[in-house]
């Protein structure tokens, strides 16, 4: 059964939604993301990814009390990305109660680095970002293309011993155009043993079961939910018929 994520994306404290990444389209859904993030609990969802929109734009965290507060408030597995950068980054992502962090741009930019916190962190708590444009993995809250392709940039990585990975087709991104489903399939092709988390695109239920027929593990949704294209309730009791 496919894992099912949803998500809060962070702007000045408050759960919004972009579209393909574009800071320009910004919608805001609501004030408190621990309130979305308790709604999400109290229908039986386990775990959500977390993103701190300001601080991909800024190169460091900016909502770590956004997320403590959601930690404290509910007992979610947080997944958590967006800023880190540095040592000090990634241990206020777990000073704060993310059970996971989302690591993109420094795997691209500071490959030594993402290394030494993969062996200090380990590969349960470290998830590769590998975020595509153009075939391309994106970095800097998708403002930058690099130069890396994506599935030489995920074998470097899988041999050093990531499992986990959340790739979002940034064209999909916030469109409610349907998920890449065939990028996801290449991806778990060439890599079966790969935790793939895709996101990016998902318009509805149908787009879930589609992912989970096409073997993908984990799905990450967020922008279906607060447009109403998705019914939570509905979603939990399809996964637990």
């Amino acid at each position: 059964m496919i894992e099912l994520i949803p998500a809060i994306d962070i702007i000045e404290g408050q759960c919004v939604r972009l579209t393909k990444g574009d800071y320009d389209q910004k919608t805001v859904y609501r004030d408190s993301p621990a309130e979305v993030a308790k709604e999400f609990e109290e229908i039986g969802f386990k775990r959500l990814h977390v993103v701190d929109l300001d601080g991909a734009k800024s190169k460091h965290i900016v909502n770590s009390e956004v997320l403590r507060r959601i930690t404290t408030d509910t007992q979610l597995v947080v997944d958590f990305g967006g800023g880190i950068k540095t040592d000090e980054d990634i241990e206020k992502a777990f000073a704060a109660g993310a059970s996971m962090v989302t690591i993109g741009s420094i795997a691209v930019t500071n490959p030594d680095l993402f290394m030494g916190w993969l062996e200090k962190y380990g590969a349960e708590r470290i998830i590769l970002g590998a975020d595509v444009r153009h075939g391309k993995v994106s970095i800097n809250g998708w403002k930058e293309d690099s130069s890396e392709d994506l599935l030489p940039f995920l074998k470097k990585y899988i041999d050093a011993g990531v499992k986990n990975v959340l790739c979002t087709e940034i064209s999909k991104d916030g469109t409610l155009t349907g998920p890449a489903i065939e990028l996801y399939q290449s991806m778990m092709a060439a890599y079966p043993e790969l935790h793939l988390i895709a996101s990016g695109g998902v318009s509805s239920i149908d787009d879930i079961k589609a992912l989970e027929a096409a073997g993908i593990p984990a799905v990450v949704f967020g922008k279906a939910i607060y447009e109403g294209k998705i019914n939570l309730n509905e979603l939990w009791d399809w996964q637990n018929a």
